[in-house]
């Protein structure tokens, strides 16, 4: 399982790093468009509404409002704001995971999947056009599947202490400490690539790497309501797209959050 986990990690990141690096900036930004579109495809049925007209319907509005948020995102303290709004939710998130189960009527799940998918869309397209952007969205989705792996790992073999058995029996506290202590030697790496202060750097890539736990458990709260094992079949064995996402939707808007915030974008 673990070498499984690896490989379709290291695929995904070189599939995902191949289409920043290789491709120009709108075409990348169409490819980012269709995995984000997948993911919301597969958020929808989450809904009470199983029908495939409005599981389209909830596609094309959701991705309406995210492409408005794109134009608005360009307007003076835009693009902070949406993103600090985005970090507000995930720590209502956190505090969510740890009193479920709680009932979740049908428009938190519509919205939660605006506030989910939407920011972590903007956030990596607007790396895109941003000078050395490629080089921080490579870096933020081996943060993510560092912390990922990291976690899966040391969980396996040291792992006793159940993190949130309601939402994710197999996930441990050990699990989840180790993930972030993989990703925090990403972290360090990081910092002198890009030259940057050591403390501040880390600090942010820490908070990314632990808000990402919160992105695969929030996704596994509607994946239990709904009654599903996984979002879709995209990866065999592996689920579907916003399985393997989810990670990275709570953890690139606060990172890019981060990096505004020291001017670095």
């Amino acid at each position: 399982m673990l070498k499984q986990r690896i490989i379709t990690a290291v695929i995904l990141v070189a599939v995902l790093s191949g289409v920043v690096l290789v491709l120009p900036p709108p075409a990348a930004l169409i490819t980012l468009t269709l995995i984000i579109s997948l993911g919301i495809w597969e958020w929808s049925q989450f809904l009470t509404a199983k029908s495939l007209l409005w599981r389209l319907l909830y596609v094309v509005v959701v991705l309406t409002l995210i492409v408005g948020l794109w134009f608005y995102s360009f307007q003076p303290g835009a693009l902070q704001l949406v993103l600090q709004i985005s970090l507000a939710w995930w720590l209502v998130a956190f505090v969510w995971v740890t009193r479920f189960p709680t009932a979740i009527p049908v428009g938190v799940t519509v919205i939660s999947g605006i506030l989910v998918l939407g920011p972590a869309w903007l956030a990596l397209s607007r790396l895109l056009v941003a000078e050395n952007g490629v080089g921080w969205i490579v870096f933020i989705l081996l943060l993510v599947w560092a912390t990922d792996i990291g976690a899966f790992a040391v969980g396996k073999l040291f792992g006793r202490i159940k993190l949130i058995p309601r939402v994710s029996p197999g996930k441990t506290w050990e699990g989840a400490i180790g993930g972030v202590a993989v990703a925090a030697i990403v972290a360090f790496a990081g910092a002198m690539f890009f030259q940057q202060d050591m403390l501040s750097f880390v600090s942010l890539c820490l908070a990314a790497s632990a808000i990402s736990i919160v992105g695969d458990l929030i996704v596994s709260i509607f994946k239990r309501h709904a009654g599903l094992k996984d979002s879709g079949e995209i990866f065999p064995g592996h689920g579907g797209m916003l399985d393997r996402i989810d990670s990275i939707c709570s953890a690139a808007p606060v990172f890019v959050l981060g990096l505004s915030w020291q001017g670095l974008i």
